[in-house]
């Protein structure tokens, strides 16, 4: 039996689940049609109560929830949503700074390709590399992240399970990433040492599944900026995607972006990132 493990960042889960027109039912409606067993979430951006009762209507359907907030009110959280019941929780990564921030959870479940770790990951967006104060603190604050991080998931790889962390990575690792690359040289998602982290993830047993899938495509990109014509134009970055360990990675095979047909009918400025494994 195959299982189908999606990502988003909901932006929001109290803006997204709203009906915003009969063409844009918001998520809850994109959640009652899609096929996936489980679907990990950035940016919740709600306490657990606030995100429960936003998703009342898939809970009762069956979905099974999961997630960590952040201690500040309003800001990141993630989550799991899954169809099959989730047997063990952990939340963070054993960072005394990053654990309470509400970045990352994994989940344990007994899935149709047996013992699975799924993990929903929000990485930090950073800043460029300039000299302004809040720029500095920013670009520091991802530069420890992804040094303890880096860490923990070169231990994480090695368990004699299934494991796949999905998410909102905040890096496009390739210029096949993102459309205006030589625009974005200089940009947090596209710095040189950044890449360069994601790039050592996948020499070191990590696989980029959808990557993998497609080797020679543009995209299919995930992030859009809400302003100007960037998601008319199809200007956008992939940062949103699921790695793999090594058992896992050689069972994918699908991936797909469920992008939206029109800019009015998107409820999150991200879209759906799915990959099917058999």
């Amino acid at each position: 039996m195959s299982l189908t493990i999606t990502t988003v960042n909901v932006n929001g889960i109290r803006a997204a689940v709203k009906h915003r027109s009969e063409a844009n039912r918001g998520l809850l409606h994109w959640l009652a049609a899609c096929d996936s067993d489980v679907v990990l979430m950035q940016e919740v951006r709600a306490e657990p109560e606030q995100a429960r009762e936003s998703l009342a209507p898939a809970l009762d359907d069956g979905w099974h929830f999961a997630m960590s907030a952040s201690v500040v009110k309003g800001h990141a959280g993630v989550g799991v949503l899954s169809r099959v019941p989730i047997t063990a929780v952990r939340a963070g990564f054993g960072s005394d700074e990053f654990d309470p921030t509400g970045r990352y959870l994994e989940a344990d479940i007994d899935s149709s390709l047996g013992a699975m770790t799924v993990a929903s990951l929000y990485l930090p967006k950073g800043a460029a590399a300039t000299t302004a104060p809040k720029d500095v603190a920013k670009y520091e604050e991802k530069v420890r992240f992804l040094d303890e991080f880096g860490t923990y998931l070169d231990r994480l790889r090695r368990r004699r399970r299934h494991v796949v962390v999905g998410g909102d990575w905040n890096i496009a690792h390739g210029e096949a990433d993102i459309k205006n690359w030589k625009g974005n040289l200089k940009s947090p998602g596209f710095l040189p040492h950044e890449r360069s982290w994601v790039g050592a993830l996948l020499d070191g047993g990590w696989n980029d599944v959808a990557r993998d899938l497609a080797p020679d495509d543009d995209g299919p990109y995930t992030w859009w900026s809400w302003r100007g014509k960037a998601f008319d134009n199809d200007s956008g970055w992939r940062i949103d995607y699921q790695l793999a360990n090594r058992t896992l990675a050689g069972r994918a095979v699908k991936a797909t972006v469920d992008r939206a047909d029109a800019y009015d009918l998107r409820w999150s400025d991200h879209a759906p990132m799915t990959v099917v494994y058999d």
